[in-house]
C-alpha cells in the first residue's frame, strides 16, 4: 500500500511516497519537492502545486495521505501562505478520494524519533534509518514529508477504523 506524506509550503512543498508491505516493511518509492517561483503570482504558484501534486498522485496512486498540520509562527504572512498551500494539498487529495491524516510536527517527531521535542537532525537521521536510505533525504522539506508518511504508516490500523466509521 502506498502512503503519501506532504510538508506543505508555497515556495517548496515536500512530498514522499512510501510503500508499506503487508508485514509493515517500508520502502521509498519517490520523494522530493515541488517548487514555485517567488516572483510568480500566488494563484499560479498554487496552480503549479496542484497540478504537479496531482500528476505525482496519478503516477504513484497512494491509498492514504498524511499532511503536516500548520505550525503557527510569529510570521503571519508565512502562516497564511503555508495555509493556502495546505488547502491546495487537501483539495488535491480529497479530489482523488484519498483518506487524509493530519499530524502536528510534535506528533511526527514522537512517531519517528520517540520524542516530540526532537531536533530536526534527529528526525532526518531516523527517516534515513527507518527507510534504509544511504543518505539523509534532501532538501529538509522532502525529509519532513517522508517523516509524515512514516507517521501515517504507523497509524494505518487506526485510520482504517476511523474511515469505516465515517
Amino acid at each position: 500500500m502506498v502512503v503519501l506524506g506532504i510538508d506543505p509550503g508555497t515556495a517548496l512543498t515536500g512530498y514522499g511516497f512510501i510503500d508499506v508491505s503487508d508485514r509493515g516493511d517500508l520502502t521509498v518509492i519517490d520523494y522530493g519537492v515541488i517548487s514555485t517561483p517567488a516572483k510568480q503570482k500566488m494563484e499560479y504558484r498554487l496552480l503549479t502545486l496542484f497540478e504537479e501534486l496531482q500528476a505525482k498522485m496519478l503516477l504513484h496512486k497512494p491509498a492514504y495521505g498524511a499532511v503536516e498540520k500548520l505550525f503557527f509562527s510569529n510570521n503571519v504572512t508565512t502562516a497564511i501562505s503555508v495555509g493556502q498551500a495546505r488547502g491546495v494539498v487537501l483539495l488535491c487529495m480529497a479530489k482523488a478520494g484519498i483518506p487524509i491524516a493530519e499530524f502536528t510536527p510534535m506528533e511526527i517527531k514522537q512517531a519517528v524519533v520517540g520524542y516530540g521535542g526532537a531536533e530536526k537532525k534527529q528526525v532526518q537521521m531516523m527517516v534515513k534509518s527507518i527507510l534504509g536510505l544511504d543518505e539523509i533525504p534532501k532538501p529538509d522539506d522532502a525529509a519532513d514529508a517522508l517523516a509524515a508518511a512514516i507517521t501515517c504508516s504507523s497509524s494505518l490500523a487506526y485510520l482504517r477504523l476511523m474511515n469505516r466509521e465515517e
